[in-house]
């Protein structure tokens, strides 16, 4: 299975449950917003080495990182025609949960 483009899509479901914006996230991790935004829209290839400065700045190991993308990745291969829908539904979900928090 590819995680490729759901690893961005993952990240920005990190970055809304820790409430940071792109901008504040670049700045933590020394990147900056626009590469941080590309990354989130899967229209940036990270390196390894920025992948892990999010990953710290989001206080979230790599191994969570992928796991969630491959959650991502599960969820749009059972419905295709909606593949980005999974990370709507996530970022919805999490966005409720914040509100009862």
């Amino acid at each position: 299975m590819d995680i490729t483009s759901y690893v961005g899509p993952a990240f920005r479901l990190l970055r809304e449950r820790h409430s940071l914006s792109q901008e504040e996230l670049a700045l933590r991790a020394g990147l900056d917003r626009t590469y941080v935004s590309g990354i989130e829209r899967s229209r940036r290839n990270p390196s390894l080495k920025s992948i892990q400065r999010i990953s710290a700045e989001l206080d979230t190991s790599l191994d969570q990182v992928f796991a969630l993308a491959r959650e991502l990745a599960d969820e749009s291969e059972k419905i295709p025609a909606q593949k980005h829908s999974a990370c709507q539904t996530l970022s919805s979900q999490i966005r409720q949960h914040q509100h009862r928090v």
